[in-house]
């Protein structure tokens, strides 16, 4: 289900004009980091203060049709403000080039954070020296594709429920 409710423009210029470019060339244009040449997908979230529509463009890091959303905020020591937003409301909306769609984010530990943030790094090295420079353990999300049925959980938990 999208996301409802007024878009609030980054206040941040070049994420204010990625996300523009990106989102109104059908994600042909503006799809990767500035001189890089590195792919990126835009994240939509709602403001966990404001309720506002709030859109950022992040490292492309998918496998298998999920993504990893990595809460890098260039190393630097506070988590980035959109970490606080899906915390708050995990229903978020991803677009990687012409496709948008309904997504589940949930925060992971562990082995299987391990395993994303290699996924993570291979796409984007620059990750591992922000780790270095900050004292904070960063965050990574995995982004799940929603079903017309409802998030993922509740697909898993119809999943059980079948089998018994």
């Amino acid at each position: 289900m999208p996301l409802d409710g007024e878009y609030e423009p980054s206040p941040v210029r070049w994420v204010r004009e990625q996300v523009e470019l990106y989102e109104s060339s059908g994600g042909t244009q503006g799809a990767t980091l500035w001189d890089t040449g590195l792919p990126v997908v835009i994240l939509t979230t709602r403001g966990v203060r404001s309720g506002s529509i709030r859109k950022i463009p992040l490292m492309r890091v998918e496998h298998e049709g999920r993504y990893a959303a990595v809460a890098s905020n260039g190393g630097f020591p506070c988590h980035p403000v959109w970490y606080r937003n899906v915390k708050a409301d995990p229903h978020v909306e991803l677009q990687d080039g012409s496709t948008r769609q309904a997504m589940t984010a949930r925060e992971i530990t562990g082995a299987e954070k391990a395993e994303w943030w290699r996924r993570a790094v291979a796409a984007y090295p620059p990750y591992t020296e922000y780790q270095e420079k900050t004292d904070r353990v960063i965050p990574v999300f995995v982004l799940e594709p929603t079903s017309p049925a409802g998030t993922a959980e509740a697909r898993s938990t119809s999943a059980r429920t079948a089998a018994l």
